[in-house]
């Protein structure tokens, strides 16, 4: 019985396994090695949600230039036309189009990123992977429709610098532009992590984030200046939303205007503050996700 008893604990060792799976010992441990070991179903992932953006339409993948273009569009008419908000002399078109494509990615991000429990709930209790992937592939998907609508932004800028509508007024703070991205990640990631770990538990709070993503886009120089509000009692709140340096950056980059390098680094620091605050936060939540639903 004393050899039989060897010989099942050496069969059955750690080494006899391919994988061995174990809690996480800390919040802050993630195996990046384990990560790009499951790179393949990243990659399926990231492919699904691309594919699922137009599954079943008839236009398909152009929705990825009209829907930036329809919302820039009515911009123009309700913002520009009626409302008479001022866009400091730009050309209407690039003003509205630059904040909508930057928003778009930020706010796609929290919400895809904020339904990663609820949306994989059944798949999370069958088969174990890394659970930070779902996330991931969300975002990376959405930075796929950013490059897109970036390019179409990018075709209208140089047909109105051709055709003389507009003055070519680029500046080389335009190499930020992937700084500006990386900061979107962050923030969009970081808080949908966030969201997503308190519906695990609270579902009815997932109603409140589509109001507050809405609500949040006007606390964001999406369809105004910053310069526009100078003089309100708004302004501090505004100009501190880490987002708004983003866009502005950006739009200025572009169309002309000042660049504030404090408000870029307090963006890229608060950033990195909300992403690191929502992977904490989902780590503890996927400990204890299955036994909570």
């Amino acid at each position: 019985m004393g050899s039989e008893e060897v010989e099942v604990k050496k069969e059955y060792s750690d080494d006899y396994w391919d994988l061995v799976i174990e809690p996480r010992s800390s919040l802050f441990q993630i195996d990046l090695k384990e990560i790009w070991k499951f790179r393949d179903l990243l990659r399926m992932f990231v492919k699904r949600e691309i594919v699922q953006f137009y599954k079943q339409t008839i236009l398909g993948p152009l929705w990825f230039f009209i829907q930036p273009l329809l919302t820039t569009i009515v911009y123009m008419i309700v913002f520009g036309q009626i409302a008479k908000l001022s866009t400091d002399g730009k050309p209407q078109i690039l003003f509205y189009l630059s904040g909508v494509v930057l928003w778009n990615y930020f706010a796609d991000v929290l919400n895809n990123t904020a339904a990663t429990f609820r949306e994989n709930a059944q798949l999370f209790g069958k088969v174990y992977f890394p659970r930070i992937i779902a996330p991931a592939a969300k975002a990376i998907s959405n930075l796929l429709k950013l490059l897109i609508q970036l390019g179409l932004f990018f075709a209208i800028y140089i047909y109105m610098v051709v055709t003389g509508q507009f003055e070519f007024s680029i500046s080389w703070t335009i190499f930020l532009l992937p700084f500006l991205i990386l900061i979107l990640f962050n923030l969009g990631m970081g808080l949908g992590m966030i969201v997503t770990s308190m519906t695990a538990k609270y579902k009815d709070l997932i109603f409140l984030i589509t109001f507050g993503v809405q609500l949040l886009m006007y606390a964001t120089p999406v369809i105004y200046s910053l310069e526009t509000i100078r003089d309100t009692k708004f302004y501090t709140w505004i100009a501190y939303n880490p987002l708004s340096p983003v866009i502005e950056i950006f739009r200025n980059s572009l169309l002309g205007g000042n660049i504030d390098f404090a408000m870029l680094g307090y963006s890229l620091i608060s950033s990195l503050v909300v992403f690191t605050l929502g992977l904490l936060i989902f780590n503890k939540t996927e400990k204890t996700f299955i036994d909570t639903v």
